[in-house]
């Protein structure tokens, strides 16, 4: 088997953050209009190996995928081991626009999934004319709390019967389609073995609390500075295309589309039946910058 060398570069940058400065890694590939990617909860910037190798994205896109702090390849700030991780809707814009800063991204366009699907929408609300498009998977204004059933989620996975990350890998896996290969369904399930204690539970107290959209936040928010794309895979109970769609009806403008054979994790579970939906998406965006 003759040796492949992918097209990533990977590299760290020095963020200042709310206050504190953070250590983060990320990687990127391609030439053009920037493109951040924004991982699910508890996982990392590896989700977008798709994008990374796709030539039909890189030849007209850069394309940069960000660990949050916390996550992946990324340290936690000093002093962590005197506190509980938290991510809220204002940690998370100033984490996409301090590295949009210090990158020196001009008017990028954002695609994140699940929490980075939420994200997407309030970067929209709140620095909408800093963005080219936003592009939401699994895109929500709320969800349920995936450990609900437990009287305290941090508790119930610091159990020393219970492997932490083995059981949020389990709870995941029923958001995968049945229809994905079986190697990259592992792949995803093994990006959240592999996280930090308390990270999953910390990422979702944004999805479920900080990030909570409804009551109006976003009622005929615009979208003719920075066009909204939404797909949503059929197979995902936590962020359904009934949810999706409840953004559609409140958001003017925005273009949305049901993905079949998908869940909830479309661009790292079947990346060669998901880039059928994204490839029309950047080449429109692409078009308007043209024109």
């Amino acid at each position: 088997m003759s040796t492949v060398l992918e097209p990533i570069i990977g590299r760290y940058v020095w963020l200042e953050i709310e206050g504190r400065r953070h250590r983060v890694y990320f990687e990127e590939a391609g030439q053009g209009i920037p493109l951040i990617c924004l991982h699910t909860a508890g996982a990392d910037g590896r989700q977008y190996r798709g994008l990374f190798n796709d030539p039909a994205v890189t030849a007209n896109y850069r394309v940069l995928a960000f660990d949050l702090p916390w996550h992946g390849k990324s340290s936690p700030p000093a002093g962590f081991e005197k506190e509980n991780y938290l991510l809220t809707a204002d940690g998370y814009m100033a984490t996409v626009m301090a590295f949009k800063q210090a990158l020196g991204l001009d008017r990028p366009v954002v695609l994140g999934c699940s929490i980075g699907g939420r994200a997407v929408l309030h970067l929209l609300l709140r620095h909408g004319s800093a963005f080219r498009a936003a592009i939401g998977l699994q895109s929500a204004l709320y969800a349920d709390d995936p450990l609900r059933h437990q009287k305290n989620a941090t508790e119930f996975l610091n159990r020393p019967d219970v492997h932490a990350q083995d059981a949020v890998a389990g709870l995941v896996s029923g958001l995968v389609a049945p229809q994905s290969p079986d190697a990259d369904r592992w792949e995803t399930l093994w990006h959240y073995m592999q996280a930090g204690p308390g990270v999953f539970v910390g990422d979702c107290h944004y999805y479920k609390v900080s990030g909570d959209l409804r009551n109006g936040l976003i009622d005929g928010l615009n979208t003719d500075a920075c066009p909204l794309y939404l797909l949503t895979g059929e197979y995902d109970y936590s962020a359904t295309p009934a949810m999706t769609l409840e953004i559609v009806e409140i958001i003017p403008g925005a273009k949305f589309q049901v993905m079949t054979k998908l869940g909830h994790f479309p661009m790292s579970e079947n990346y060669a039946h998901f880039r059928t939906y994204l490839l029309p998406i950047l080449s429109e965006i692409n078009a308007l910058r043209m024109n």
